[in-house]
C-alpha cells in the first residue's frame, strides 16, 4: 500500500492505454486474420492435389490379389528349401533358433515328433514367425525340418507328393 491509500495500476498516461489497448485487442485481431488468410489462400496446392498416377493406382488397387503357380513343377528338395527359407535364423541361432547340426538345442524338439514340428513351422511359434503360405507350399517346408531334424540324428521320411 501506498502512504497516501490510493492504489495505483502500471497505467499511468492517456499514451499508456491507447497502446495497452493495441496491443491486447487489436494486434491478435490482426493475427488472427492473417493466419486465416495465409490458411486459405490457393497459392499452396492441398493435400492430395498432387496426384500422381501411381498414387491414384496405388490407393485404388485391390486388397487380395491371386498368384498362379505351377502345380506340376517337381517340389524342391530339403535342403534347398533350408537353404533359402531356414538358413538365415538357424545357422546362427537367432532369437533362440537351434542351430542345424546342435543336437542338444534339438533333442527335446525331436521328441515332440514330426508333425508337431512341421506345425510350429508352418503357423510360427515363439520367435519364428509363420512360414506357410509363402514362395513354398507346405510340402516342401516339411522337406526342409525333415532336413533339419535327420542332420541331428532323427530318422523322419521325407515327404513326397501325394498321388492323385
Amino acid at each position: 500500500m501506498s502512504d497516501n491509500g490510493h492504489h495505483t495500476g502500471p497505467v499511468k498516461t492517456p499514451k499508456q492505454l491507447a497502446w495497452l489497448s493495441f496491443f491486447s485487442f487489436v494486434l491478435p485481431v490482426f493475427i488472427i486474420i492473417g493466419l486465416v488468410q495465409y490458411v486459405t489462400t490457393d497459392a499452396k496446392p492441398s493435400p492430395g492435389a498432387e496426384q500422381t498416377e501411381q498414387a491414384i493406382a496405388k490407393r485404388i488397387e485391390r486388397v487380395g490379389s491371386i498368384e498362379i503357380r505351377d502345380a506340376n513343377r517337381p517340389l524342391r528338395a530339403g535342403q534347398e528349401v533350408y537353404n533359402a527359407q531356414c538358413a538365415a535364423c538357424h545357422t546362427s541361432g537367432v532369437a533362440g533358433a537351434p542351430k542345424l547340426g546342435d543336437k542338444g538345442a534339438w533333442s527335446a524338439r525331436l521328441g515332440q515328433g514330426y508333425d508337431t514340428l512341421l506345425t510350429h513351422a508352418l503357423k510360427g511359434k515363439g520367435a519364428m514367425g509363420a512360414q506357410g503360405g509363402g514362395e513354398y507350399n507346405d510340402l516342401e517346408i516339411g522337406r526342409a525340418v525333415v532336413y533339419m531334424t535327420n542332420e541331428v540324428g532323427a530318422n523322419f521320411p521325407v515327404p513326397e507328393k501325394p498321388a492323385n
